[in-house]
């Protein structure tokens, strides 16, 4: 096996050489052309004259002319030099202009995306201290809807309506305790009452728990150290130093406006407005007075 490997590629290249110096001799002999038998029999009778006259008087016989033509022709069309084109030399780029390239996008990448990040810091914290001017979040003036909506929305909830966007519980307030209230809140404060509604901070003035309503007593009622409030907030029992902190209110064209960034304290111990007693169970146990 390891001869016929070897064999059979050498007898390929042989078989090409043989059929290649075939076809250059069979084209030399095209070229020449077929002389008559009259003129090959005068060649052959002339040759050894014509080879003498030759080398001594310096003529040159008829086949070597001939000859001559052919290798003459032959040359001029196969034989064309070719387009000589000079490569361009390549140059390996400066490897300090690259890394400087480099650096300087690197570094304008840090400080694009430095400049971002604090534009964007600074957006968020001017967002929080400012921002909300007309109806946002927490911290700004937020406005819950018209009056007969919110007091319709109040009865539907048994009483109570939580918004939680502004942290705020929002419940009736009683028109025919007004002149108490006059006596006893401020004027951001009645001017929400007087309009029958009053909007509650959710966190207890006791340790900030945040106080949900119950159902069964119409009070707020504290679950973390048990303090209670009547309906307006006012501090019924535990340990709480005053009622449940409110809101700023207004109302303007028929809405219900509350501004969550201005916090009013709640009415002292012994406040009640309103004279509202537990309507049924307390959802937490009595504590002192």
């Amino acid at each position: 096996m390891v001869v016929l490997a070897f064999a059979i590629p050498a007898v390929v290249i042989l078989g090409s050489l043989l059929l290649f110096a075939a076809s250059r001799r069979s084209e030399t002999t095209k070229a020449e052309g077929q002389l008559s038998k009259e003129t090959r029999q005068r060649d052959l009778d002339s040759q050894g004259s014509d080879e003498t006259a030759s080398t001594g008087s310096g003529q040159i016989s008829g086949r070597e002319i001939e000859r001559a033509a052919v290798i003459e022709r032959l040359g001029r069309d196969e034989i064309e030099e070719p387009e000589i084109t000079v490569p361009v030399q390549w140059t390996a780029p400066d490897e300090e202009a690259v890394g400087v390239a480099r650096r300087q996008f690197l570094n304008r990448s840090i400080v694009g995306l430095m400049g971002l990040s604090i534009t964007s810091f600074g957006a968020a914290c001017i967002a929080f201290l400012y921002g909300g001017g007309g109806g946002g979040g927490f911290g700004s003036k937020i406005k819950v809807g018209n009056v007969t909506d919110v007091e319709a929305k109040i009865d539907a909830a048994n009483g109570f309506l939580y918004v939680p966007e502004g942290r705020m519980w929002v419940t009736k307030y009683p028109l025919g305790s007004i002149k108490k209230a006059e006596a006893a809140y401020s004027s951001p404060e009645l001017a929400g009452m007087q309009s029958g509604l009053v909007a509650l901070y959710q966190k207890c003035p006791h340790l900030g728990c945040r106080v949900p309503e119950c159902l069964t007593s119409q009070w707020f009622e504290c679950p973390c150290h048990g303090s209670q409030y009547n309906r307006v907030g006012e501090k019924r029992s535990g340990p709480a130093p005053r009622g449940m902190d409110r809101f700023a209110m207004e109302v303007k064209d028929g809405v219900f406006v509350v501004d969550t960034g201005t916090i009013i304290q709640g009415p002292p111990i012994g406040t009640n407005t309103t004279g509202q007693e537990a309507e049924g169970p307390n959802c937490i146990g009595q504590s002192d007075h």
